[in-house]
């Protein structure tokens, strides 16, 4: 072997064998971000903007990126006022439903991603059916899991440019 790939496998091998004080979540953990999950998904269906806002921290420290204007949102009251506009163009009831939803978790930070899709009626009586990709980072805050940093995006079909709400994979 030569010099380098053997320094490449030593740092490899040393890398592995931190991972145990890298400090990984138990099972109980991604099971309480499930459990946030679910919480946030009845809400949604719900369309109850209290408890959809329960799952994100409060304050100025959230930063999201949605897939509407402006380009972000910082802090929780800009992130309130976009869910309020965003709720009221749904007249009656709403279906909202997350699959895919893939966790990994720290002892106090943690990301998932998972496709996430959106359909009701609007204001006019105009169907709506949207499915966006969702990336979300939770901290560990006083014991409970919050989401601090959410990514909301579609994929964009680059000869019209425009965005695949229907997206599949």
């Amino acid at each position: 072997m030569t010099r380098i790939l053997k320094t490449i496998l030593w740092v490899a091998a040393a890398a592995l064998c931190s991972l145990p004080s890298a400090g990984f979540a138990n099972a109980s953990d991604v099971a309480k971000i499930r459990a946030l999950e679910a919480r946030y998904t009845a809400a949604f269906n719900a369309k109850n903007l209290d408890a959809i806002m329960k799952v994100y921290v409060p304050g100025k420290s959230l930063f999201v990126f949605d897939v509407v204007p402006p380009r972000q949102y910082v802090g929780a009251a800009a992130y309130r006022k976009d869910w309020e506009d965003f709720l009221a163009i749904f007249k009656g009831p709403l279906k909202f439903a997350i699959s895919d939803l893939a966790i990994m978790a720290g002892r106090t930070l943690a990301y998932s991603h998972s496709i996430q899709r959106v359909s009701g009626t609007d204001t006019k009586g105009k169907p709506i059916d949207l499915t966006v990709r969702v990336t979300d980072v939770y901290r560990k805050i006083g014991g409970r899991w919050l989401i601090v940093h959410e990514h909301v995006s579609v994929p964009v079909d680059l000869a019209t440019g425009k965005p695949d709400l229907m997206s599949k994979p």
